[in-house]
């Protein structure tokens, strides 16, 4: 009897996925998983819980038995608080029924705003260093990822020139995420305005993702694109709570669109997703009506953080703009001799610290590594001396 020959499950898989790489931010902390004598300054997520009166609306909505499906669209009650709370914050109005859809996280809604919008062949222009799932959330749904490099010296901000070249009759959408992971950048109102009248010019659609707005510092407030002329009609406006609330592991998001958009993307969500959990769509209910009072005092011990990681750093020879927004810094590790992926490495071995090597952002991060500082302060203390030692032995290794 001849033996049946050995499956190749390899060949089986997608073509469109062979391109694709892990998550280098979840590839690097493969390596710290088990070991307590770490300290991370690595997934980006705040150290406090949810605040309690959050967790409190969650908990009631369990003890009254309210575990069923939702509309597809989300809570009725959520899309009125999320209609509201954009028109504070970001000085836009949607229709909580026909312009506003409930998500799995932001990942979710910047999925399905791809999806619902490329064809095969279509580009997309959206910044680096960048959060790792743009180019992958791109590239699945068909379309071309289209890199734009900013730079240090610009403190990582996106110059509407260097966009302007990136177009081409194949551009169909921008995207944007300001305050930047992984930087912590800004975008400065007037290169915002000049990309606005791009995307006015070009035809072209803009996906922007706010959901760092609420953590900016030095007194700042901030400005979405989706406010200029001409571009509510040609923006998805994406946000969601994990962030400023604390609510990362919630997975609760929305997106704002006019409704032709709204609609295509809620035809995919019904038939992936059906709908976000109820008990967290009721805990951002809760969220949206504590407001600022839910995440004051927590961007406020952002901002003492960043300032003293930001000194540290700087003092100890590694160049790092002072971030403004978001809660990482993204400083240039090269004055070492070393890359960022190869000090990250040497960091965790050698002092047990973990940061994320700039290159899981994208090419143009290979100098820098990322460091979040939503960490308790006695632990960024002992990171930042731990990193100040590291850095004078390969300084002085290199002299």
């Amino acid at each position: 009897m001849s033996h049946p020959r050995k499956l190749d499950l390899e060949s089986k898989l997608s073509t469109q996925l062979s391109g694709i790489p892990r998550s280098g931010i979840r590839d690097f902390f493969e390596l710290v998983i088990g070991r307590s004598d770490v300290i991370s300054l690595g997934v980006g997520e705040p150290d406090k819980p949810t605040p309690w009166p959050i967790r409190e609306a969650a908990i009631r909505s369990l003890e009254k038995g309210q575990t069923s499906y939702t509309s597809n669209l989300g809570l009725e009650s959520l899309r009125i608080g999320i209609s509201k709370y954009v028109e504070e914050h970001f000085r836009v109005s949607y229709d909580p029924k026909t312009e506003i859809l409930v998500t799995v996280g932001v990942s979710e809604a910047l999925d399905l705003a791809f999806r619902a919008v490329l064809n095969p062949g279509d580009e997309v222009i959206y910044h680096q260093p960048c959060y790792v799932s743009y180019g992958p959330s791109i590239t699945m749904a068909y379309g071309v990822p289209v890199p734009v490099n900013t730079r240090l010296e610009d403190n990582f901000a996106l110059k509407a020139s260097d966009v302007e070249k990136a177009i081409t009759p194949r551009t169909k959408v921008i995207a944007l995420n300001f305050p930047t992971n992984p930087t912590g950048a800004v975008e400065p109102p007037e290169e915002l305005e000049k990309i606005a009248a791009l995307c006015v010019k070009h035809d072209l659609l803009c996906f922007t993702d706010e959901i760092y707005s609420e953590l900016l510092y030095d007194g700042a407030k901030h400005k979405s694109i989706v406010e200029y002329p001409g571009m509510r009609e040609r923006t998805v406006l994406l946000h969601g709570f994990s962030k400023a609330f604390a609510m990362t592991g919630w997975r609760l998001g929305y997106a704002c669109a006019p409704a032709p958009l709204r609609e295509a993307m809620m035809k995919i969500h019904q038939y992936c997703m059906l709908c976000a959990p109820i008990m967290s769509q009721m805990a951002g209910v809760e969220a949206l009506r504590l407001g600022a009072e839910a995440y004051e005092g927590m961007r406020q011990s952002y901002e003492e953080r960043r300032n003293f990681v930001v000194k540290r750093l700087n003092e100890m020879g590694l160049h790092c703009f002072n971030p403004g927004g978001a809660f990482y810094v993204f400083p240039d590790v090269s004055s070492t001799g070393l890359t960022g992926r190869e000090f990250a490495l040497k960091l965790l071995e050698e002092k047990s610290v973990a940061v994320v090597p700039g290159d899981a952002f994208g090419p143009s991060g290979e100098s820098c590594v990322r460091c979040c500082y939503a960490t308790a302060p006695e632990l960024l203390e002992k990171a930042m001396d731990g990193m100040a030692a590291f850095v004078a032995k390969y300084r002085k290794a290199g002299a």
